[in-house]
């Protein structure tokens, strides 16, 4: 995958951006790595629209998934 370094500097910036403000966002999703990113787990998502509208949706984590989770929490050390 060939990543264009100008686009990598955007992404970092508005990934700084949005820890300003949401800053429980980041050591929930730390957390959940650490300690509940296991084979068999279920993360359940839930948006309610400005507008009221509620859309749901869950997943069973599987191996790939905690592989992925993985990669993306080693990415974060570097």
């Amino acid at each position: 995958m060939n990543m264009n370094p100008m686009m990598l500097m955007q992404l970092q910036q508005r990934l700084g951006i949005f820890q300003n403000d949401h800053p429980k966002v980041m050591p929930f999703i730390k957390a959940v790595g650490e300690n509940a990113m296991q084979e068999g787990a279920v993360i359940a998502m839930k948006v309610t629209t400005a507008d009221g509208k509620t859309i749901e949706s869950n997943i069973k984590i599987n191996a790939n998934d905690v592989e992925t989770m993985k990669m993306f929490m080693d990415m974060g050390k570097h």
